[in-house]
C-alpha cells in the first residue's frame, strides 16, 4: 500500500494533498502545494497503489465521459447540443440576486452520493488515510465528500479551483458539513455562502501558484521577469509613459530598451481539445513570426499528437524551432516542472479561462481563447472584470490585432493590472489555516 512507502522522515509535512487525474486544472494546484505534502506525495484519487477495481471503474467512466465530450464540442451543431446538455449539470446560476432560497442539490451530486452510499466509493482511500489523520486538502469536491461520509478523523479542506463554484462544490447537507472552504477568490466566497456554507467554514486564501514564483527568491525573480515583460509588450512605451508613477512604485525602474521579440505562449489543455486552434494561431501567425515581431512557444503538455501536429504545421509554414518552440512531456509531473519554466519567460498566455486564470496574479497578460463549460464562461467574465486579461479575436486576422494590441500597450497593461490587483500567496495562506486550525 502506498501508506507504506511513507518514512517518519516526513512527518514535518502537514497535510494530504488530494487531487484528481481529470484535466489539469484539480492538479495543477496540487502540484503548487506539494511541498506541504504528508509524505512528499499527492494522491491521486482515481489512481493510487491499492484501488479497488470498482473504485478505479467508476472514476474512469466520469474521466471517459469528460474527456469525449470535451473532445465532442468541436463536432458542428451535435457537439454543442451534447456539451450545453452535459455542462447543465454544472451551470453556476446568475449571482444577483444574493439574497435567494438555498439551491438544492442536482442530480449529479445525488448520483455521486448514491455511488459513495450503495457501492462504497472511496472507503478504502478515506480508510487508508485515517490511519494518519493528518489535515486533508482536496482539490475536488467528490474525495472530500468520501472523506465526510466515511467519517474521516482529521480537518477536511476543499479548495475550490475556479473564480465561482457550482452547486456540486457543495455537499447533500450543507448545515452539518465539517468541510472547510478555501476560496481562490471573494466571489467564490460569497458564492458558497449563497450555497448555504456558514461563513466560519469559508477562508478567502487565493488560488495556490507555484513555490518558484512567490518564495522570497523567487518573487524577486517574478518582479524582474515583469519588467523585461513590460518592454517587450510596450515597445512604443504607451503604457510605461502614461503610468510611470505605478510601475515605479510596484517595479522600480523598468529598462529602456526590449531583449527581443515577445514569447506568445499557447497552452494545450488537460483534453487536449484545442489542438486544432493552436495550429491555426501557428498558420495565421506565420507574418509575424517571419518578420520576429512575436515569437511563439507551443505547449502540447502531454499530448504527442499535439506536438506532432504543432511541429508539423510549423514546418508546412517554413518556421524553424527557433520561430516556433514545441514542448512536450512524457508525464504531466514532468509537464507541470516543465510549464513553470515557460512561464519564466513566458510575455503573452493564451489559454481558455481555466485554472491558468490565475497565473495573471504574476504579471503575465492573459490572450482569452472561448471558454469551454460554465466554469470558464465565469472565470472569463471575472478576468474581464479584473481587466488582467484581452479576449481573442478572430484567429485568421491574428498577425493584425496582435500587433495593433501591442502597439497599443494592452498586454502591458492587463499584465500590471493582475500583477497589482490579483492575490499570489495562495500556498501561504493556506497553510496558515491549518496552522491555525491544528493549534
Amino acid at each position: 500500500m502506498f501508506l507504506q512507502e511513507i518514512t517518519r522522515s516526513h512527518l514535518s509535512h502537514r497535510a494530504w494533498i488530494v487531487a484528481v487525474d481529470m484535466g489539469y486544472g484539480h492538479q495543477r494546484p496540487a502540484f503548487a502545494l506539494r511541498n506541504i505534502a504528508f509524505g512528499g506525495k499527492i494522491i491521486t484519487a482515481n489512481d493510487y497503489p491499492g484501488i479497488p477495481e470498482l473504485d478505479r471503474t467508476i472514476w474512469n467512466q466520469t474521466r471517459r465521459v469528460y474527456e469525449f465530450i470535451s473532445k465532442f464540442k468541436k463536432v458542428p451543431v451535435l457537439g454543442d447540443i451534447v456539451f450545453s446538455l452535459m455542462d447543465r449539470v454544472q451551470e453556476i446560476k446568475p449571482f444577483y440576486p444574493k439574497e435567494r432560497p438555498l439551491q438544492p442539490a442536482g442530480l449529479q451530486l445525488r448520483s455521486i452520493y448514491g455511488l459513495i452510499e450503495n457501492k462504497e466509493w472511496g472507503r478504502h482511500l478515506i480508510e487508508k488515510l485515517d490511519e494518519d489523520p493528518v489535515p486533508m486538502i482536496c482539490t475536488f469536491p467528490v474525495p472530500a465528500f468520501m472523506a465526510e461520509h466515511w467519517k474521516y478523523r482529521g480537518d477536511i479542506y476543499l479548495l475550490v479551483t475556479d473564480s465561482d463554484a457550482a452547486r456540486a462544490w457543495v455537499p447533500l447537507f450543507v448545515k452539518e458539513t465539517k468541510i472547510h472552504y478555501l476560496a481562490p477568490s471573494q466571489l467564490v466566497q460569497e458564492r458558497l455562502v449563497q450555497y448555504g456554507i456558514l461563513k466560519e467554514k469559508i477562508t478567502l486564501t487565493g488560488f495556490p501558484l507555484p513555490e518558484e514564483f512567490i518564495s522570497k527568491e523567487g518573487f524577486l525573480q517574478t518582479k524582474e521577469d515583469l519588467r523585461r515583460r513590460l518592454v517587450r509588450l510596450d515597445q512604443k512605451k504607451k503604457y510605461v509613459s502614461k503610468y510611470a508613477d505605478v510601475v515605479r512604485a510596484y517595479l522600480g525602474k523598468v529598462p529602456t530598451k526590449p531583449d527581443g521579440a515577445p514569447i506568445i505562449t499557447f497552452a494545450v489543455g488537460g483534453a487536449g481539445a484545442q489542438q486544432s486552434l493552436g495550429k491555426r494561431i501557428i498558420q495565421y501567425l506565420a507574418p509575424l513570426l517571419k518578420e520576429e515581431k512575436v515569437k511563439l512557444c507551443m505547449v502540447a503538455a502531454t499530448h504527442r499528437d499535439a506536438a506532432q501536429g504543432f511541429t508539423k504545421v510549423a514546418k508546412e509554414q517554413g518556421l524553424s524551432k527557433k520561430e516556433v518552440e514545441v514542448v512536450f512531456c512524457k508525464t504531466k509531473d514532468e509537464y507541470f516542472k516543465k510549464f513553470t519554466e515557460v512561464l519564466r519567460k513566458t510575455d503573452i498566455l493564451w489559454t481558455k479561462p481555466s485554472e491558468l486564470s490565475f497565473y495573471a496574479a504574476l504579471g503575465i497578460p492573459l490572450l482569452l481563447s472561448p471558454p469551454i463549460g460554465s466554469q470558464e464562461v465565469q472565470n472569463q467574465k471575472w478576468l474581464v472584470r479584473l481587466g488582467v486579461a484581452v479576449l481573442q479575436l478572430k484567429v485568421e486576422y491574428a498577425h493584425e490585432w496582435i500587433a495593433d494590441f501591442l502597439n497599443q500597450g494592452l498586454f502591458a497593461e492587463a499584465a500590471m493590472q493582475g500583477f497589482v490587483e490579483m492575490e499570489r500567496n495562495g500556498v501561504k495562506n493556506i497553510m496558515n489555516v491549518i496552522d491555525s486550525n491544528s493549534s
